[in-house]
């Protein structure tokens, strides 16, 4: 690709683009608040066991009718359930505090989590769901939920976290297609006379099971590179693709991938120089991977806040895992994700889904937070130190189970690239001031591997053992893909 044709594709889509938005931007548009309202009010619809028709195609009811105005072909919903007392269960100990849901039907869901009230008070215990397959009818071993609290989330005292609208929340869990849950909510209790080990409530107040349907996969997009079709896109989906206009025209489902020399031409050119020599014309940068968009994975995008949130810089990556379980394929990646986006913005109250990027066991990349691939936007990954850094989740659980090789290599490649936007060494070290933690104290400049695990920031078991214990063998290999 040369220079002239780089610069004949920004003409063009710049001008497209402009005139497309102007239009779409004029259409109404759905108010953040409005959008994040409904989980706050338990939605208790049910299938009745004996109602043989399909659970995915009843019409939503309760919250989640007010939930869901923009058009029927918007895919996905969520139900959130108020958990009840369950009654004592020598299984669980007989003192034990214990919240939860008896077995029940329920219309179709894949991913489930439990939220509460206050975020800034932690879920001590233990939280277990088991579900019903939609597809065979049998009931699921007990699973557990991870329940991890504060250490992803936006950084205290921000516009995100005094929202009113965050909740606290445990990791959320894939559980694949089904009609049926059962859940249970234990606290952990002291041995020596059974009471919390807070020395608070046993458990925190507002307890919900939230189940989340990621809705149909949307339909095919056409070729990679096809030509603008605004009639097809919201003003918030224009939005959303307009801010990467200059790595692929509007709508696009992926945004392809170039060689090293074509990055570092495009990198160069955006910048004015061209035939300069010298270091200058070899900027340490790796080649721009393929990037699924927000579009390809089929986000919908009147769920998040209308603005896009920026910091100053990249200067690192912090690198997790989702929780959500290892139970998934490839092709359903998209799926994942779109539970994982309406889990963040309705039932934590995030503005967004908290990740930049993700990467599934096949290495494939996703965009996540909207405001652009190759801008500095602020996520809700890593507690403390969402500012000039990015976050990185690669969908599964790494604490017993080692990451594909195909996903760390997905890691290296991406944080060659955008790491190499802003001049930073994947292999080398930075500082970072923290927001507050439980690790460092606000306004402490924390030096930092320039790719950290989330347990290097806030002290969690994220990103997992066994995936933490990949993050030098992906700092090695995006140091070489940036020519170090």
């Amino acid at each position: 690709m040369t220079m002239s044709t780089i610069r004949g594709m920004r003409g063009y889509l710049a001008s497209s683009i402009a005139v497309t938005c102007a239009a779409a931007l004029a259409l109404p548009l759905t108010s953040p608040s409005n959008a994040l309202a409904d989980t706050s009010r338990p939605a208790t619809a049910e299938r009745p066991a004996a109602d043989p028709r399909p659970a995915a195609l009843e019409a939503p009811t309760g919250s989640e009718a007010s939930a869901l105005p923009e058009t029927s072909a918007v895919p996905g919903s969520t139900r959130s359930l108020p958990l009840v007392p369950l009654s004592s269960d020598r299984s669980l100990g007989a003192a034990a505090s214990v919240q939860g849901l008896p077995r029940r039907d329920a219309p179709r869901f894949s991913l489930v989590g439990v939220v509460w009230d206050d975020p800034d008070t932690e879920l001590r215990g233990l939280v277990q769901v088991r579900t019903r397959s939609a597809d065979t009818g049998k009931w699921s071993a007990w699973q557990d939920v991870e329940t991890h609290n504060l250490e992803h989330a936006a950084d205290p005292d921000t516009d995100e976290r005094t929202s009113g609208r965050v909740r606290g929340s445990t990791a959320p869990l894939w559980v694949g297609e089904s009609d049926g849950v059962e859940v249970r909510v234990q606290a952990k209790l002291d041995e020596a006379d059974g009471r919390a080990v807070t020395g608070g409530p046993l458990l925190p107040s507002g307890l919900r099971l939230e189940l989340v349907d990621p809705g149909e996969e949307p339909p095919p997009q056409g070729p990679e590179l096809a030509a603008p079709n605004a009639a097809s896109l919201t003003a918030e989906s224009a939005a959303a693709s307009a801010v990467n206009a200059d790595l692929a025209p509007l709508g696009a489902t992926t945004i392809p991938e170039l060689t090293r020399q074509q990055t570092q031409e495009d990198f160069l050119a955006t910048r004015g120089i061209e035939g300069a020599e010298g270091a200058a014309t070899n900027p340490y940068i790796g080649p721009r991977p393929r990037i699924v968009t927000r579009r390809g994975w089929g986000a919908d995008e009147s769920l998040r806040e209308r603005d896009f949130s920026y910091t100053k810089s990249v200067r690192a990556a912090f690198v997790h895992h989702s929780a959500t379980g290892n139970n998934y394929r490839c092709s359903q990646a998209a799926s994942v994700i779109r539970s994982i986006y309406r889990y963040h913005v309705k039932s934590s109250g995030w503005r967004d889904i908290g990740y930049n990027f993700l990467v599934d066991k096949c290495g494939n990349i996703y965009e996540g937070r909207a405001g652009g691939v190759t801008k500095p936007v602020k996520g809700a990954h890593t507690l403390g130190f969402n500012s000039n850094s990015m976050g990185i989740a690669v969908l599964g659980s790494f604490g017993g189970t080692n990451p594909p090789g195909a996903a760390v290599q997905g890691v290296a490649q991406l944080t060659a690239w955008k790491l190499g936007l802003y001049g930073a060494n994947p292999a080398g070290k930075t500082y970072l001031k923290s927001g507050g933690g439980n690790l460092f104290p606000k306004g402490q400049n924390v030096r930092l591997d320039v790719i950290s695990g989330h347990r290097d920031g806030f002290a969690t078991e994220c990103p997992g053992a066994r995936l933490y214990a990949k993050l030098h063998q992906a700092r090695t290999t995006s140091a070489r893909y940036q020519g170090r």
